[in-house]
């Protein structure tokens, strides 16, 4: 009879792995080069280009809002104010002026990559590190670290479902991991040659995925299983 701890030990069935479908595509948008940071506050999409965050409206790509604001890595939105990672810093940012309202230190590390918000914290990946903290969005602190196995560029939640992007090798993919061990549970490939830097879920039915030094973000639709 196999034993349980036999069980365990066998290796875990590899996760199911589906081509991207891209719905659409914004930008690039002029005097931008590079996409960081990607969010969406329910009605418009922001992205970090380096200096300016750049609201675009995503039923037609018309840009609404542009905020100059530091802005090298991930972009959150916690329902009435936007984080955005500023090298050593992650700044709380009010929309509607578009001053910074208060700041915490960013993680440790030069890696820092992804940012979204769920569940009351900031998540922030870090990329060579391969892996997601959830931060206090108050103090910075770091109360919980996820380990991956690939570089981690983009974080989001989609409910209970933790995702984020990988680029490594001119390759990327949207993976749905086990918060709790990291295990991988579901890959989305994008095409060969595509980035994806930033990442954000719109509630429904769609990722915003940044396409670095494309300039672009792309819509790519959450996968039926």
């Amino acid at each position: 009879m196999t034993s349980k701890l036999q069980r365990l030990e066998r290796p875990l069935p590899p996760a199911a792995v589906m081509a991207a479908d891209i719905a659409c595509e914004y930008g690039p948008f002029t005097d931008n080069e590079r996409i960081h940071g990607v969010t969406f506050d329910g009605r418009q999409v922001w992205t970090a280009t380096g200096d300016t965050l750049i609201a675009f409206d995503p039923a037609n790509g018309q840009i609404h809002r542009m905020i100059d604001a530091p802005s090298d890595a991930g972009t959150a939105f916690d329902g009435t104010h936007l984080y955005q990672i500023a090298e050593s810093r992650i700044d709380k940012i009010d929309p509607s002026t578009g001053k910074v309202v208060s700041s915490i230190p960013a993680p440790d590390s030069g890696s820092n990559s992804g940012l979204t918000w769920a569940e009351g914290s900031l998540w922030v990946g870090q990329y060579r590190d391969r892996r997601i903290l959830q931060v206090d969005p108050a103090t910075g602190h770091v109360l919980r670290s996820i380990a991956s196995d690939r570089f981690v560029t983009g974080v989001t939640w989609v409910n209970d479902e933790l995702w984020h992007g990988t680029w490594e090798n001119d390759e990327s993919e949207l993976r749905q991991v086990d918060p709790a061990s990291g295990e991988v549970l579901m890959r989305v490939a994008m095409p060969q040659g595509t980035g994806v830097s930033g990442l954000e879920h719109n509630g429904a039915d769609l990722f915003f995925c940044g396409g670095g030094a494309s300039g672009k973000v792309r819509a790519v639709r959450y996968p039926q299983r």
